[in-house]
């Protein structure tokens, strides 16, 4: 089956092998994601970010957005879902689709893993996979 991806230059590899795109800021070496298009993608150099992260903050989105959205939106299509930022420790936070249906299991600080989920068909019949992240495990223990 053919995929897409929601948007060209997010993604590179596919499955377990999956990584993020981001930038890194030639004179500075600040990371941001995505990669920047156009003039302003000259001062970066393109870097694959981390695959796993902690779950920083999130929410759970209950109706459908509104435009740009473009993903199931009628009341039989939508389901809740949850979004939040995850920190890829030393590069940065990102926001992404969290990928479980066990809301009252998201905990912050919890691992979390970069995954590939379909996010809604293309004109073509193609599915169109967008980023996320799931949950891999319990929350790291405190140190006393």
């Amino acid at each position: 089956m053919t995929h897409n991806m929601v948007a060209p230059g997010l993604v590179a590899g596919a499955g377990a092998d999956a990584r993020l795109l981001g930038g890194k800021g030639r004179s500075d070496g600040r990371i941001v994601f995505p990669m920047p298009t156009g003039p302003e993608a000259e001062r970066y150099e393109q870097v694959e970010l981390a695959a796993e992260g902690a779950l920083w903050s999130f929410t759970v989105q209950r109706f459908a957005p509104k435009r740009p959205y473009d993903g199931p939106s009628g009341e039989a299509e939508f389901k809740p879902y949850a979004v939040g930022y995850v920190e890829l420790a030393g590069q940065l936070i990102v926001e992404a689709r969290l990928d479980t249906e066990d809301f009252a299991g998201l905990r912050i600080g919890m691992p979390m893993r970069l995954t590939l989920l379909p996010y809604r068909r293309g004109a073509d019949g193609a599915e169109v996979l967008t980023y996320a992240f799931r949950p891999v495990g319990p929350i790291p223990e405190e140190k006393p």
